[in-house]
């Protein structure tokens, strides 16, 4: 049995009679042997599968045991009784006898402790290499079915906003060659392994990496494409995490004893970070700014190992204590996708590009979606991401993490929001107040008219609530009051007493005595548990649209905006109206600035965002190509905005960085034709 030289076919035999020896232990888990023996891990796929590669030959040296199925809701429940208050959680695994999910890493290992005692034989989870051997059942093709995964053994395998909720029985479908149940699907699986990338050569039963983020899962679920089913296929969560797509399988055998490789480090492709506190030298206040636009979105060098997809969206922006502005957005090819990755990328004091991006936070296999930065001006950089389940945008948690050294490291990953629901779509907007609370926007809904929550933080990030989080969705109307701001991807500032001021997306509402629908405004007394809703006197914010709504450093409030929806075909209704130097006015198209000295009662500075220079540019995102003139500027995007201390505005587009200041803003333009 321990001779890892059998050929597959052999290996194949004697797994198949070695799977009719069958034990059954105190709890009625049947337990399948399996052989040792020797067999290719991985696969040579590339791009959002390259964490799979290189391919690579594993042997293991020792039998062990594992379970044919999954643990059910029965046998978990024989240590933890008080799960069964969990059965049933958003519809699923209701019954004695289907896989229970919603399992942590450190409850699937408590289990398995528990378990070693009772039984008194050493129980603990697979190996990541131990449970590819044994879904491989001797094959090297995509699945132990060959290149495609037959429907029977397939459930509810899409990425689906709201999961088709489907029976989790293990056992139902067919086994694989050695004897194992659910191998592809049903819910994904703990394994032991920190989630890191392979080593190449040859590999005698390997463990893993020493430390990390994530712990590998495996297998897949009922509720996730077919790609994620494939034996090579690797998963990753945050220990601390749990679902209902994912349980686990538990082996007999006893610890393997071989050391771990290092920890992985992520390559730096950019200079060390400067760790001096840098000196900002204030502009003049009367001498206006208003920068070349420039690309901070640009691609890797192709032989780089860094994640780069074709869409680039959703940006947040923070300013460092050593003078560097730090960008970081999604790159993926779906917004919907696993694939989806947080990148970053920095502007040095004194450069005029743009440095390469790297990767910044990547959960293995999830959605991203929602990110947001923010310096305290103290020296902690804060940075909130949401992370899905699998796919799609709407169950997300929220996870934080911190650095002290201008973002060269940062904290272990912290779930504040740990329930994967609505309400938790981060917005790049978090902000603080003058008593150190922190504020967080989230889109409450992944629709797009859903409303904006709040995230609040009275001890500098250490705990988290939502103050309105049992409010239903009002119907956002004038004069009503609800809980949630009007219109998803809000702006939020903190008035000077102490009220919250909103301005959102979609939930229009009608200007008084006219029929013209106006951006909403919400505005809070109660630090974010009720809202009351009014028309603002700007134009709506559409789709491929995001507005910014801060306090500039001179005490002002800033808005940009948005006038008219691109693709708006009535060219009369679209724009808006901007004052000249000379006095007249005149229309205007696309991205916008308003400034109130009055906490936002009125706006008399409303200023079109461009300096008159006619220039091609592209957006990227949803944006793509535009021209910029004297009346015309960039047309959507979504915006992120930061205000260094020498009172320099930093306006992030989805792909263009814009600067310029507030003697730039009160300065009117020349005279603009049409």
């Amino acid at each position: 049995m321990a001779n890892t030289r059998l050929g597959l076919a052999a290996l194949l035999t004697l797994a198949s009679l070695a799977a009719r020896a069958q034990t059954v232990n105190s709890l009625g888990m049947k337990l399948v042997p399996v052989p040792a023996g020797a067999f290719y891990m991985g696969s040579e796929r590339e791009g959002k599968d390259a964490d799979e590669s290189p391919v690579h030959r594993v042997s293991l040296s020792s039998p062990f045991q594992m379970g044919a199925t999954e643990v059910t809701n029965a046998q978990y429940e024989a240590f933890d009784p008080q799960h069964k208050q969990l059965r049933g959680n958003r519809g699923f695994s209701t019954q004695d006898d289907e896989a229970v999910v919603f399992i942590s890493y450190a409850q699937a290992v408590a289990f398995c402790e528990w378990l070693s005692q009772k039984e008194g034989k050493p129980y603990r989870l697979p190996t990541e290499a131990e449970w590819e051997y044994a879904c491989r059942a001797g094959t090297v093709s995509d699945f132990s079915t060959g290149s495609s995964l037959p429907k029977a053994y397939q459930k509810n395998q899409a990425t689906d906003r709201n999961t088709a909720v489907v029976p989790l029985k293990v056992a139902q479908t067919p086994a694989n060659p050695w004897g194992f149940y659910d191998m592809h699907g049903n819910v994904e699986e703990w394994c032991l392994d920190w989630y890191g990338p392979y080593a190449a050569g040859e590999q005698r039963d390997p463990v893993g990496r020493a430390a990390g983020l994530y712990r590998v899962s495996r297998g897949g679920s009922f509720g996730t494409p077919v790609t994620f089913l494939r034996s090579a296929n690797r998963l990753g969560m945050l220990p601390e995490d749990k679902s209902w797509l994912v349980g686990f399988r538990v082996v007999q055998a006893a610890m393997p004893t071989t050391a771990p490789l290092p920890p992985a480090v992520t390559p730096s492709y950019n200079a060390p970070l400067s760790q001096q506190r840098y000196a900002w030298k204030p502009l003049a206040a009367d001498k206006p700014l208003f920068l070349e636009p420039q690309r901070y979105v640009n691609k890797p060098a192709c032989d780089h190992a860094v994640p780069f997809y074709s869409h680039n969206h959703q940006p947040a922006v923070a300013w460092c204590p050593n003078g560097d502005l730090l960008a970081i957005w999604f790159s993926t090819d779906e917004e919907s996708g696993r694939e989806m990755t947080v990148l970053s990328s920095r502007l040095r004091p004194g450069a005029t590009k743009w440095e390469e991006p790297a990767e910044f936070f990547k959960v293995p296999d999830r959605n991203m979606t929602g990110s947001s930065l923010l310096h305290d001006g103290k020296g902690t950089l804060f940075h909130m991401n949401g992370v899905e389940t699998d796919g799609d945008w709407q169950d997300l948690a929220m996870v934080l993490r911190t650095s002290q050294d201008n973002g060269a490291t940062w904290s272990t990953p912290r779930l504040v929001a740990p329930e994967h629901t609505k309400r938790h779509q981060v917005i790049g907007g978090m902000s603080q107040t003058k008593a150190g609370w922190l504020i967080q926007p989230a889109d409450a809904d992944p629709g797009p008219a859903g409303g904006t929550a709040i995230h609040l933080s009275k001890d500098h990030g250490k705990t988290w609530m939502n103050p309105a989080a049992e409010a239903a969705t009002p119907s956002f109307g004038a004069g009503e009051t609800g809980g949630l701001i009007a219109g998803i991807h809000a702006g939020v500032v903190t008035l000077k007493n102490g009220n919250l001021l909103a301005l959102g997306r979609k939930n229009d509402i009608k200007a008084p005595g006219s029929a013209e629908l106006r951006m909403p405004l919400s505005l809070s007394k109660d630090m974010g548990k009720t809202w009351t809703y009014t028309a603002s006197p700007f134009p709506p914010v559409w789709s491929g649209q995001r507005l910014v709504l801060t306090r500039l450093n001179e005490g002002p409030l800033l808005l940009v905006s948005f006038t008219h929806h691109p693709d708006e075909k009535d060219e009369a209704a679209a724009g808006m109206p901007f004052k000249a130097a000379d006095g007249h006015t005149y229309k205007g198209y696309g991205m916008y600035a308003a400034v109130s000295f009055d906490e936002g009662k009125t706006w008399p500075v409303i200023k079109l965002l461009t300096d008159g220079k006619a220039r091609y540019m592209n957006g990227g995102a949803w944006t793509g190509a535009f021209e910029m003139d004297q009346t015309h500027a960039e047309p959507k995007g979504y915006l992120a905005i930061t205000q260094t201390p020498d009172n320099t505005i930093h306006l992030l587009s989805s792909s263009l960085h814009y600067q310029f200041n507030l003697a730039w803003l009160k300065q009117l333009p020349t005279a603009a034709t049409q």
